[in-house]
C-alpha cells in the first residue's frame, strides 16, 4: 500500500532527476512499481485532496517538562536521553523513559551538514576515467567513459573486456576525439592502471609499469581516487548514470556494429550538445571556446606497448599502436650424441 506521502516523495525525487532505479531504492519498492506509478498517472493525482487529516496531538505526562528538555538540549545538544530522564524525574516527571527518548529524538538540535564544496578543475587540467558494465543479449560490454573536468565534454566506447589493451586503445581514441591531452587523468582504482593503493596505511600508489610508460608517452599524470571516496569522482559517475538513463535504457541494439553507430551519433547529437545541469553550459560549446586551447598537443605517433601480448593487442588495439614485428630466431636442434662428440673433440 502507498499513500499521499509516498506520491509526494515520488514527485520530489523525479524533479531532482533521480533515475528509476535510485527512486525505487529510496522508496523501498521495485522499479516495476515506480514505472507503474508513472505510467498510470499516480504522480499527477490531486495530492491536496489526498492529504491526510491531522489529528490533535494527545497530551502526555511529559508535556509540562518539554521546556526543560528543550532548554537543556539547546545548551548541550549531545546530552543523552538517560541524563535528561534523570533530570526531569528530579523535577517531578512521573512517567517512564520511553516518552523521554522519543521526544529527545524529535527535538535534539542537529548539526548543520558540512557544505559540499564542488571541486572544479581548470580548463585542460583533468579528465576522469572509469568503466561501466552493460548487459546485452549477446553478452556483457564495458563502456570506457572519459569526461573532461572543465567542459564536461564526454567520450565513451564499448569493449568486450576491461583490459590494459582496452584502456590504451580507448584513451588514444579519446585523445583524438578531444584533439589534445589533459594534464592529468583521474582513475577509480582501475585494475589495469592501479596495482595497489596502500595510502590508508601511509604507503603510496603503485601504478602498472606499462601504463606509466603509456602516460609518459602522452604526457599526462596518473591520479587515483582514494578507496571509498565517491566525491572525488563525481564528474564521471554522473555521466555514467546519464549514459544508462539517456542512451542505454529503452534502446534496442542488433549487434556491436549497431551499438557503435548509435554511440557515435548519441555523443555528437545529444550528449555533448545538451545544456549541462551543473555548468549551465553546452559541453561542446564550452570545450571549443574555453578548454581546447589548454589541452596538450597529441603525440606524433601512437604508443607502442612493450609488455602487452601482441596477439591480444591485435584484436582490440588500433594497428598504429602495434610494436614492429621482430623476426623469429631459428635455433638449431641436435641429438645428445652430437653434443658428446663435440665435447670430446674440444677436450682432445
Amino acid at each position: 500500500m502507498y499513500g499521499w506521502d509516498t506520491l509526494v516523495l515520488l514527485q520530489h525525487l523525479l524533479d531532482e532527476g533521480l533515475s528509476k532505479r535510485a527512486i525505487a531504492q529510496r522508496l523501498g519498492v521495485s522499479r516495476r512499481v515506480v514505472h507503474y506509478w508513472i505510467a498510470t498517472g499516480q504522480r499527477t493525482r490531486d495530492l491536496s485532496a489526498a492529504a491526510p487529516r491531522q489529528s490533535s496531538p494527545r497530551a502526555t505526562q511529559l508535556d509540562p517538562y518539554h521546556p526543560i528538555i528543550t532548554a537543556r538540549l539547546e545548551a548541550y545538544p549531545e546530552l543523552s536521553a538517560v541524563r535528561i530522564y534523570d533530570e526531569v524525574r528530579a523535577a517531578g516527571y512521573p512517567g517512564g523513559i520511553t516518552q523521554v527518548r522519543e521526544y529527545v529524538a524529535r527535538v535534539r538540535p542537529q548539526p548543520a551538514p558540512d557544505p559540499v564544496v564542488r571541486y572544479e578543475t581548470a580548463p585542460g587540467h583533468q579528465a576522469q576515467v572509469d568503466f561501466a558494465e552493460f548487459r546485452l543479449p549477446w553478452g556483457k560490454r564495458y563502456a570506457l567513459v572519459v569526461v573532461l573536468g572543465y567542459s564536461r565534454l564526454l567520450w565513451l566506447k564499448f569493449y568486450p573486456r576491461q583490459t590494459m589493451a582496452t584502456v590504451v586503445s580507448g584513451l588514444e581514441e579519446a585523445f583524438a576525439y578531444f584533439g589534445g591531452v589533459p594534464k592529468e587523468l583521474l582513475f577509480d582504482q582501475m585494475k589495469a592502471v592501479i596495482l595497489d593503493d596502500p595510502r590508508a596505511d601511509g604507503g603510496r600508489v603503485l601504478e602498472n609499469p606499462e601504463f606509466l610508460r603509456f602516460a609518459a608517452h602522452w604526457g599526462f599524470r596518473i591520479r587515483a581516487c582514494r578507496p571509498y571516496r565517491a566525491k572525488t569522482k563525481g564528474k564521471v559517475e554522473r555521466p555514467i548514470r546519464y549514459v544508462r538513463g539517456n542512451f542505454f535504457y529503452g534502446r534496442e541494439f542488433i549487434g556491436d556494429a549497431d551499438l557503435e553507430d548509435q554511440r557515435q551519433r548519441w555523443l555528437d547529437l545529444v550528449a555533448n550538445v545538451r545544456t549541462h545541469r551543473t555548468t549551465d553550459a553546452v559541453p561542446r560549446v564550452r570545450f571549443e571556446t574555453e578548454e581546447i586551447m589548454h589541452l596538450q598537443p597529441l603525440a606524433a605517433r601512437g604508443y607502442r606497448p612493450l609488455v602487452l601480448p601482441v596477439d591480444r593487442t591485435t584484436r582490440r588495439t588500433a594497428p598504429h599502436l602495434l610494436a614492429p614485428s621482430v623476426p623469429s630466431v631459428v635455433v638449431e636442434q641436435r641429438g645428445l650424441a652430437s653434443y658428446q662428440e663435440l665435447v670430446e673433440a674440444v677436450a682432445g
